[in-house]
């Protein structure tokens, strides 16, 4: 398993001597500061290949860009209108600049309007230390209280409704703005960032949209940028839906292994893949994490290895991120399913017999609380992650190699 690190360019507070220092041999990351539907130029990639590669001192780091996360998807596609089709053109160029800089695998997800929710970003543990958390009365109450959408009351029954309307009654406004501002966060590192106008007028864009027609465009997507990236030898991988549920009336396409499986039939190609995100689906109780690495290992093309605590069993309920082997995900039946395939792999002879791994999110802990780095993303918290992550792997890889 090749280990990677998420890294957001010479802005992140985690450098690269900080990612070398770590042990990883691959970095994961973007071209952040372009916005979405722009091509990705060859000389922009090749500049962000150069960062990587030296540390601040001017020695050379021996990273490699390994995994390109993300190449956004533009809402135009997602809906299919004003610009959607130049858009795709553009990432179809992206796409050959990548593959001719010798990067492999493109990252990508199909959310519509929020990238991943969170209502808190720094939720302070008892232990002292601070993850990120969705808190589901937090979030009725912004959706209800805050943002007022048309609509909304059919989403939460009365418990939550009037749940929601003591909390939101508690909130100081700086709070309110704090809680907005959490929810419309966006991916970290982002070109844009949505007000609450932009994601009003998004979530109007949406109302008529239904599941059926998201995954459809979604396919459509596909069936454009598949048949090169197959021609490129390039792998795409779609991240799940973050949190795996429907928020905000919007509909969700990558939240269970049956939704994955419609897109994955549908467009039949190697170069179409997942990123199994362990964090993300495991926010949801029925999601069988080793059974879907074991089920649909031959489609997975980037693994996100993190962990979350659910405080319900409902399908839709509150979770924070916990440590990478503490939260409700078997993180060894999962590692050892991923080794397993690719074990396969290499029995088949397939060139992707290594999977990239990124230790994903992380809690603030020690010298973390005082960096402040981009929210989920601290150096000592993922590297904790990663020294587990490789113990699992050290322990299990021996016993897989020998048929075991």
């Amino acid at each position: 398993m090749e280990q990677t690190w998420r890294w957001f360019g010479p802005q992140d507070r985690v450098s690269i001597a900080d990612v070398a220092q770590a042990g990883a041999t691959g970095i994961v990351t973007a071209l952040h500061h372009l916005p979405t539907g722009d091509i990705w130029s060859a000389e922009e990639i090749a500049k962000r290949q150069a960062e990587i590669g030296i540390m601040q001192d001017g020695r050379p780091s021996w990273l490699v860009w390994s995994v390109v996360e993300s190449l956004p998807v533009s809402e135009d596609i997602k809906k299919q209108q004003g610009d959607w089709r130049a858009h795709i053109a553009a990432y179809k160029q992206s796409m050959r600049n990548l593959a001719a800089a010798g990067i492999k695998v493109i990252c990508y997800n199909f959310m519509p309007v929020l990238d991943w929710t969170r209502t808190d970003l720094g939720w302070r543990l008892p232990n002292g230390a601070t993850c990120m958390r969705f808190d589901l009365i937090d979030f009725a109450a912004f959706d209800l209280h805050v943002l007022k959408r048309p609509g909304a009351l059919e989403d939460y029954d009365d418990a939550l409704q009037d749940a929601a309307a003591r909390r939101h009654a508690e909130l100081s406004e700086e709070e309110v703005e704090q809680l907005t501002a959490n929810v419309v966060f966006g991916l970290p590192g982002a070109a844009e960032k949505f007000s609450l106008e932009d994601v009003r007028e998004h979530l109007s864009e949406y109302s008529e949209m239904s599941e059926v027609t998201l995954r459809q465009h979604l396919i459509d997507f596909l069936s454009e940028v598949a048949p090169l990236a197959e021609e490129l030898g390039l792998r795409l991988c779609c991240h799940p839906d973050d949190p795996p549920f429907p928020l905000l009336g919007l509909p969700r396409v990558m939240s269970t292994e049956a939704q994955y499986k419609m897109v994955m039939d549908a467009i039949d190609s190697p170069a179409s893949g997942i990123t199994l995100c362990t964090g993300s689906l495991g926010a949801r109780p029925d999601n069988d994490l080793p059974g879907m690495m074991e089920r649909l290992g031959d489609r997975v093309h980037f693994l996100h290895l993190r962990n979350v605590k659910r405080e319900s069993g409902n399908l839709r309920g509150s979770f924070y991120e916990a440590e990478h082997l503490g939260g409700d995900t078997d993180m060894v039946a999962v590692v050892e399913a991923a080794l397993k395939e690719e074990a396969r792999r290499k029995a088949a002879g397939r060139a992707d017999c290594s999977i990239p791994f990124r230790p994903d999110h992380g809690q603030d802990i020690l010298d973390d609380l005082g960096r402040r780095a981009q929210p989920g993303y601290p150096s000592i918290g993922r590297l904790k992650g990663l020294a587990e992550l490789r113990g699992i792997i050290a322990a299990l890889e021996p016993r897989i190699a020998a048929g075991g």
